[in-house]
C-alpha cells in the first residue's frame, strides 16, 4: 500500500505579526494536486494541524475545506492525530462518525492500542499526551517522563493488539532523542524528560512522527518525521520541506521518497550593506518578496533603514545590525574577575575588548592608564 506523511501544518501561525494562512493554502493546493497524481491508499497526518489550541476562524475554515476535499471528494483515508499545540478536545470532536468515511481523527489516548486497517496495514495513532495523562490512564504511578509514557503506551499496544507478522504503523507526536529543532518548535518538557528513544519503535515497520520541522531531524531506517509544510522561523531558513510518500508490502518493508511542496513566499535571510541591497544590479536578481531577514553591515548611523528596504523588499519581517549583534554576543560572554588579580588597565582592557569591537590601542592604553592613576591617587 501506498501512504503520504506529512505533518506540523500549524494553520493559523502568525509569523513576526503576519498570519500564514494564505500561505499555507498555496501549499496545501499543491499537496492536493501530489493526491490526485499519486492516487494513495491513505494520508497520515502526525500532528499539530493547528498552531494553537483556539486557532481563529480562518485557520479552522481551512482545515475543514482541505480535509473535505482529500476526503470525500478524492475519497482517500485519512489518518491524524492531535499534537501538542492541537486542543485534543476540540480536534476530537466528530470522530465518532467521521470514520464512517474512513477519516480516523484521533485527539484523545483512549482509542490508540487497537489499529486502524488500511490496505492490509495497521496504523496505531498515538496523539500527543502528557506523562500525568498516560500515567492516569494506564494507572501506573512510576511514569513521570514523556520516555515513561510512550514505553508504555507501546506495551500496552503489544499486549493488546500487536500482530508482528503484520505491516504495524505508528503515527506519533514526539521529540526523538538526538533530534535536530528550531525556533518554531514548543518545547516539550524542561530538560531532558521531554525525549523519547528511538529504539522504543523498533516493533513498527515504520513510525511516522510529527514535532520536529526539518525531515532531517534525525537519520533512522524505520523512524522519519516528514517535517512542516512551510518555515515557520528563520532557523528553519535553510531546511528543504516536502511530504514523504512511502510504499509498503505486506512484510513492512517499504520505500520511501520526497515529494517537495513550493511556498509562495519563501523564507530566506538577506546579509550586507544597505546601498548593496538597495542597488537594483543586486535585487533585480533577487526574490524581493520572500520573508526577510536582513542583517545590515553598516557600521555608521542610518536614518529608517526599514522602511527603505521596504520599498523593495516588501516582506522584511526582521530587521538587525551585525556590529550590535556582535558587541551583544561580547557583552554576555563578559565575566571580569578580580580573583585573578589583574591590574587595574588589564581590568579595564578586558572590558573594552569584551564591550566594543574595537582594537584597544597604546594610545587609548596610555590615556586610559592616565586617568586610572588619578583617580587612584585621589582615593588615597
Amino acid at each position: 500500500m501506498k501512504f503520504i506523511h506529512t505533518a506540523d501544518w500549524h494553520l493559523g501561525k502568525l509569523v513576526h505579526g503576519i498570519y500564514m494562512t494564505e500561505s499555507q493554502r498555496y501549499v496545501l493546493e499543491q499537496f492536493i494536486e501530489v493526491i490526485e497524481e499519486e492516487k494513495p491508499d491513505a494520508i497520515v497526518i502526525a500532528g499539530d494541524l493547528y498552531d494553537r489550541s483556539v486557532p481563529p476562524t480562518e485557520a479552522v475554515e481551512l482545515l475543514d475545506e482541505m480535509l473535505f476535499r482529500m476526503n470525500v471528494e478524492l475519497r482517500t483515508p485519512i489518518v491524524a492525530i492531535a499534537g501538542n499545540h492541537d486542543s485534543a478536545e476540540r480536534l476530537s470532536f466528530g470522530s465518532s462518525w467521521y470514520k464512517f468515511n474512513q477519516f480516523y481523527l484521533s485527539g484523545k489516548l483512549t482509542d490508540c492500542f487497537d489499529p486502524v486497517r488500511i490496505s492490509g496495514v495497521n496504523f496505531y495513532l498515538v496523539p500527543y499526551a502528557e506523562p500525568g495523562v498516560v500515567r492516569q490512564l494506564l494507572d501506573d504511578d512510576s511514569i513521570h517522563t514523556h520516555q515513561e509514557a510512550m514505553k508504555a503506551l507501546i506495551g500496552k499496544i503489544e499486549e493488546t493488539s500487536f500482530n508482528p507478522n503484520e505491516p504495524n504503523v505508528l503515527v506519533g507526536h514526539a521529540f526523538v532523542l538526538g533530534g535536530s529543532t528550531s525556533d518554531s518548535e514548543r518545547t516539550l518538557s524542561v530538560g531532558g524528560s521531554g525525549c523519547v528513544e528511538a529504539s522504543l519503535f523498533e516493533p513498527f515497520s515504520y513510525t511516522a512522527l510529527g514535532h520536529l520541522h526539518s525531515p532531517d531531524a534525525i537519520r533512522h531506517d524505520k523512524v522519519k518525521y516528514s517535517g512542516s509544510l512551510l518555515k515557520y522561523s528563520f532557523s528553519e531558513a535553510k531546511q528543504r520541506k516536502s511530504i514523504s510518500v512511502i510504499e509498503m508490502d505486506e512484510k513492512g518493508n517499504f520505500t520511501h521518497r520526497y515529494r517537495s511542496l513550493t511556498p509562495k513566499h519563501d523564507m530566506r535571510e538577506l546579509e550586507g550593506y544597505l546601498e548593496e541591497l538597495l542597488d537594483p544590479g543586486f535585487y533585480e536578481k533577487q526574490q524581493v518578496d520572500d520573508y526577510l531577514k536582513i542583517t545590515l553591515l553598516d557600521e555608521g548611523a542610518l536614518i529608517d533603514p526599514i522602511n527603505k528596504l521596504r520599498q523593495v523588499y516588501p516582506n522584511v519581517l526582521h530587521l538587525e545590525r551585525k556590529l550590535e549583534l556582535t558587541d551583544s554576543k561580547k557583552k554576555q560572554s563578559f565575566n571580569a574577575v578580580r580573583s585573578e588579580k589583574k591590574s587595574e588597565i588589564d581590568l579595564f582592557e578586558q572590558f573594552y575588548t569584551e564591550m566594543t569591537t574595537s582594537e584597544f590601542t597604546p594610545d587609548k592604553k596610555e590615556l586610559m592608564a592616565g586617568i586610572i592613576e588619578k583617580v587612584l591617587r585621589r582615593g588615597q
